[in-house]
């Protein structure tokens, strides 16, 4: 990192932008006084007062302190402390600007909306829907669950921001619906490369509502394909009754679902195709949807599934399906 990003960082903690100059120009030369650091920093004679004035803040910040016995010497100290100091400082900054964010909109909320309501629930129509969404789930700290299914605000794109937050230790649980996994282009650009990155998928013939809950405080539900035709909006629900209701919904449906999961008691000489096959199995979808979303022939999956069928000494892909579930594999 050089000097430039390094003075950002800084300034980012809580530094100005002199005072972050000045103490990099302490840690490229070491111990000195205001007229050797203004000589480093590029400045005249006149702006030795200003030099003064920043090492007596940086000292006051505990970056800095005196050098030996000359008071004008100054010298960088192990910023640790201070450093951590500005950063639970800034922390504390964010959290009463956010809560006087909120409280802003909330008092715009009573004045355009004052039915009891106006907390509970707000309405999202047309364009700015997506933009929302988005906007939502990027600001995720640890939890989403989500019923899944057409159709998409997002237009049955993939989801980038759901892989990222996955790699930063978020928790999703998904419930697909059945005609969501039916999609092979819908499984191949969004199911299945969140489904490798960590998420918890289960699926069910169909999902009672089109939902998504992030940390347990917000959720979004939205329009069937039928309310859909009429009603092209998206309700934020906030902390009430009915977002205990919604989050008590998912965890009913989640524990009837089906895992679209292979565990660790899956026969390890199982190819890669084999395994994706009793993952599909599970989910309900017809062979030729499984063979669509695996971009091979019926016959190579007849292949695949005779082998299967042997190797669990099945004679359907019902029993197959029943022989996973019961020996663990899914």
């Amino acid at each position: 990192m050089n000097d430039a990003d390094l003075s950002t960082q800084l300034c980012r903690l809580g530094l100005s932008r002199p005072q972050a100059e000045t103490y990099l120009a302490l840690l490229a030369t070491g111990p000195g006084d205001a007229a050797r650091l203004a000589k480093e920093l590029g400045l005249g004679p006149d702006e030795l007062p200003d030099v003064s004035r920043r090492l007596g803040e940086l000292r006051a910040l505990g970056l800095v302190t005196a050098a030996g016995t000359d008071a004008d010497e100054h010298a960088p100290v192990d910023p640790s402390l201070a450093l951590e100091h500005l950063a639970h400082a800034r922390t504390a900054e964010l959290r009463e600007a956010h809560l006087a964010a909120v409280n802003a909109y909330r008092d715009y909320r009573r004045s355009v909306s004052p039915q009891a309501t106006h907390d509970l629930v707000e309405v999202v129509t047309g364009s700015a829907i997506t933009e929302r969404i988005w906007n939502i789930e990027e600001a995720v700290e640890h939890t989403v669950l989500r019923f899944d299914s057409p159709p998409y605000h997002t237009r049955r794109s993939a989801n980038p921001v759901e892989i990222e937050n996955l790699g930063r230790g978020v928790e999703y649980r998904v419930v697909y619906s059945k005609p969501a996994v039916q999609d092979p282009a819908y499984y191949g650009v969004n199911i299945r490369p969140c489904v490798a990155a960590g998420e918890q998928a289960r699926v069910l013939p169909a999902v009672p509502v089109k939902l998504t809950i992030f940390d347990g405080r917000l959720a979004l539900v939205s329009m069937s394909f039928v309310e859909a035709e009429v009603n092209d909006s998206l309700l934020l629900v906030h902390p009430s009754s009915l977002l205990s209701a919604l989050t008590g919904l998912f965890e009913t449906s989640w524990r009837v679902a089906l895992p679209m999961h292979l565990n660790d008691r899956v026969p390890a000489t199982l190819n890669p195709t084999q395994r994706r096959i009793l993952e599909l199995l599970a989910t309900g979808v017809t062979d030729e949807t499984i063979a669509e979303l695996l971009g091979v022939s019926r016959r190579t999956l007849s292949r695949h599934l005779e082998q299967l069928n042997t190797r669990a000494g099945s004679l359907s892909r019902f029993q197959l399906a029943l022989h996973a579930a019961r020996n663990g594999w899914l």
